[in-house]
């Protein structure tokens, strides 16, 4: 879709490293950064240090262990509309006309049978991973966005989650089939699949990016965990595009969820708008190839590992849950009256 527009700068006390780039895309996408538009100060607001720590000449940054934690983002699978998008060359197929955008073909787009196959080889690639001391990677969590399509490539790629509400010691996985842990028979636990609306793609105008019910989805989905999504229809979408400035504020208040999960290992299976409105606001210490990296377009199903890094000034904001931008006050008036019948 259309390269969203650099308007608006966000401050945050998190810091982002880029850890691995796996597996690299197969043509080279544009980077997007969202803090240009006006100088950001360098100095970090209250807590008297820098994005970069250390001697600035260092080329280092120092944090404790107990503050960061791993998180790898993975864009969704080939779905039906990036297909679509790609035979027409442009976006007009994902417009809905004059007719509602849930009677659309391509409303809360699904994988194709070629993104199935791209999750399924990233399946393979994890299970093959050493990672944590074992002979494949893990995670503690997996964050995905309620849309079809990223609930699919998670299934592909994580397999059945853990029984909502069930402690991982009554819900025991199994390791990958060619595993040495899976050999000896050692369990491991089912991953937790927990559903957050604030991950979703940047939502409006496009019908691939609208989503189901609540109800239509968990019940095709029912090992997920979808106790945290507040809304059952989707109260988000509509004809106009989410703005940049909110879609950027979204993607840092996710980071801070992120940063008060006790998990240190956690897996989000999003989106490629909504990763380049998150990650074109940061890397402005790191070398030119790894910020290219880093704010470069996902591929489909491209896994992208960071380290994030809290500045430890956070650990107690109050998160707001996200709610739909509230609609202009009325500017309808009427004249006040005691006579209730005059009204009609």
């Amino acid at each position: 879709r259309t390269k969203a527009k650099n308007n608006h700068p966000i401050f945050s006390h998190l810091f982002i490293h880029l850890s691995i780039i796996h597996p690299p895309p197969t043509t080279t996408m544009p980077s997007t950064n969202f803090s240009k538009v006006r100088e950001v100060p360098k100095g970090m607001l209250d807590d008297g240090f820098e994005y970069t720590l250390g001697p600035p000449s260092s080329g280092f940054s120092i944090f404790l262990a107990s503050r960061t934690k791993k998180v790898h983002f993975i864009r969704h699978a080939e779905g039906f509309h990036n297909v679509a998008t790609h035979d027409t060359g442009d976006n007009h197929c994902l417009l809905r006309g004059d007719a509602l955008a849930k009677d659309h073909s391509l409303y809360d787009s699904r994988l194709t049978p070629v993104g199935i196959e791209q999750a399924e080889k990233l399946k393979n690639i994890l299970g093959n991973r050493p990672s944590g001391g074992r002979s494949f990677t893990a995670f503690d969590l997996v964050v995905v966005s309620p849309l079809t399509r990223t609930c699919e490539t998670a299934r592909h790629i994580f397999g059945r989650g853990r029984t909502p509400g069930t402690p991982a010691f009554l819900d025991p996985g199994s390791a990958p089939n060619n595993s040495t842990e899976f050999q000896a028979g050692i369990k491991v636990p089912a991953p937790r699949i927990l559903v957050r609306e604030e991950c979703r793609e940047r939502w409006g105008h496009y019908v691939c990016d609208g989503r189901r019910s609540i109800a239509d989805i968990a019940h095709e989905f029912s090992d997920f965990d979808f106790s945290e999504v507040r809304h059952n229809e989707d109260v988000f979408y509509g004809d106009e595009r989410e703005t940049d400035e909110h879609c950027c504020e979204r993607a840092v208040k996710f980071l801070e969820w992120l940063n008060q999960r006790p998990e240190k290992c956690i897996a989000v299976v999003t989106h490629s708008s909504f990763l380049r409105h998150l990650f074109g606001q940061f890397g402005d210490s790191l070398k030119q190839e790894d910020k290219d990296n880093l704010q470069r377009m996902a591929g489909n199903c491209e896994l992208r590992s960071i380290v994030l890094c809290s500045h430890g000034v956070k650990e107690d904001t109050e998160l707001t849950p996200l709610d739909p931008p509230q609609a202009a006050p009325s500017t309808i008036r009427v004249s006040s009256t005691h006579n209730l019948a005059a009204m009609g």
